[in-house]
């Protein structure tokens, strides 16, 4: 038998577990949901300061009450902020711990307090200040019936089950977001298991490519002791999900799951496929952070800059103008008789987009002072989570940007990325866009998460009546360049690039 301790996210309490407890406790296993102090009713603070440790001496406290005498396993099972407790407890009671899941939550690190994972970014930024500060004493008082949104999706969650969400969201005292997680290590040998809710904006295949681009600090989520399972519902499956949440959390402790696989580090890596297409191998003229790839042909010729996705970790190593896909779109571009250029924008975060947007904008004005260039004809093409970049030129189009192009976007900030009053989201950008061509790749077998971005990106082009133009790969997955098979995205390249060159000469 099982024994699984729960611990709930910011404003929650155990109350939010009780139909996952039910489920469990009916399968034969033992479910505990940790009240917390400060946030449970049933559990008042008293007169010293609450803060993450006194959260995880609560986690310490259900750990110290379960006998596992008999061999049961017992399972600790975090959601959102309820990690960082959990994994303060597991470092101090390693022996005791089978395995930890992190339930729609990040990879909190040693010496980093949880308000690093809040995903509204001016709440963090307001936070962050508050930890600078001596001793972050008070509370942050919980959202209203429609505020849930800004930490997290709610699809799924009834508007009966959001109302009891809302009556009985506690503050959350201020010292459980600020005071750093400390952990000397002792429980990293614990097997973990991720459970991620895709309408919350991630799924397993969009961690496997982050770890395919070498992030170091996601190696770990290759080892054989991980393993992943995916919930199609928003960030409280507890509410939405409750029983299906109840069989993954079985089903996990029993070692089921989906693993990674390990990106090749040590070996000598597999040689990147090609560009789909046949292009010139034209030389590069590298210019700061931008590299132009110029055609053989007279004149000032029209421009299309292509904007990386991301975010890509700092550290990786080529930077994205010097991948196989960029080079090929520019050459690409050349071969069609347009200067294609590349550039590098520190797109590390999904904190980053206002200095990635600086780093685009100075790209294209250096394309444009370029004498190879006609600067009154240029197009921006964008690919993957590099996508919200468009938005600030959906919203303003200057007069010279003839085209904006896009291969399989992101459209729109996904729901944990907590950008909800961003001005990158070019869904919400379109109402401006006015008679620019838009030309959009999109991939067929896109993940679900990025998928609901595209299709909300359509919708708003028929509702605004935008000029959009879709070129589907039927077969093709988010970065189809390099996925699959070179017959099944070639028409497609050729038809968007053509659509685009037509835009800046026509």
């Amino acid at each position: 038998m099982t024994v699984f301790i729960m611990v709930a996210g910011v404003f929650t309490g155990a109350h939010v577990w009780q139909r996952t407890t039910e489920r469990l406790v009916a399968t034969g296993s033992e479910a505990h949901a940790v009240p917390l102090t400060g946030v449970d009713a049933g559990r008042p603070a008293g007169s010293a300061p609450v803060d993450l440790e006194t959260h995880i001496a609560d986690v310490i406290e259900a750990i110290d009450a379960v006998d596992t005498t008999s061999g049961r396993d017992l399972v600790l099972v975090g959601h959102d902020y309820g990690i960082h407790p959990v994994l303060g407890a597991a470092d101090r009671r390693p022996q005791r711990v089978s395995r930890v899941v992190y339930l729609d939550c990040g990879m909190p690190q040693n010496g980093v307090p949880a308000l690093a994972a809040v995903p509204d970014q001016t709440l963090r930024a307001r936070l962050a200040e508050v930890a600078g500060r001596e001793a972050a004493e008070g509370e942050l008082a919980p959202p209203t019936r429609d505020g849930w949104q800004r930490w997290g999706s709610t699809a799924d969650v009834s508007d009966a089950v959001l109302d009891r969400l809302t009556a009985l969201a506690a503050p959350q005292p201020l010292g459980t977001l600020t005071q750093p997680l400390r952990l000397t290590g002792a429980a990293a040998a614990a097997p973990t298991t991720g459970v991620l809710c895709t309408l919350n904006g991630v799924g397993v295949d969009l961690v496997q490519q982050l770890v395919d681009l070498g992030d170091p600090g996601l190696a770990a989520l290759a080892d054989p002791r991980v393993t992943f399972f995916e919930l199609p519902t928003g960030h409280w499956p507890m509410l939405s999900r409750p029983a299906e949440l109840a069989d993954v959390l079985l089903r996990a402790a029993a070692g089921e799951g989906r693993r990674l696989r390990p990106r090749r580090a040590e070996a000598p890596p597999a040689p990147p496929r090609p560009f789909p297409l046949d292009v010139p191998e034209l030389p590069r003229d590298r210019k700061g952070h931008v590299d132009l790839y110029v055609p053989d042909a007279e004149g000032p010729r029209p421009a299309v800059v292509f904007v990386h996705g991301g975010p890509v970790p700092a550290g990786v190593r080529p930077t994205p103008r010097d991948w196989p896909t960029l080079i090929g779109y520019a050459r690409f571009a050349a071969a069609e008789g347009v200067v294609g250029a590349t550039l590098d924008h520190r797109l590390h975060d999904v904190a980053d987009y206002e200095r990635a947007a600086a780093d685009v904008t100075a790209a294209v004005e250096l394309v444009r002072a370029d004498p190879r260039v006609d600067a009154d004809r240029v197009a921006l093409w964008f690919l993957s989570g590099g996508g919200l970049l468009a938005a600030p030129w959906l919203t303003r189009p200057p007069a010279w940007l003839r085209c904006l192009a896009a291969s399989y976007p992101i459209l729109a900030p996904l729901p944990n990325w907590g950008m909800t009053d961003s001005r990158f989201h070019p869904v919400g950008a379109l109402a401006h866009a006015g008679p620019l061509p838009v030309v959009l790749l999109r991939a067929g077998r896109e993940t679900p998460e990025i998928a609901a971005t595209v299709e909300a990106f359509v919708t708003a082009a028929e509702d605004h009546g935008a000029r959009l133009e879709l070129v589907d790969v039927p077969n093709g997955h988010h970065g189809f360049e390099t996925l699959d098979a070179p017959e099944e995205t070639r028409p497609a390249l050729r038809h968007a690039m053509r659509s685009v060159v037509t835009h800046l000469t026509g």
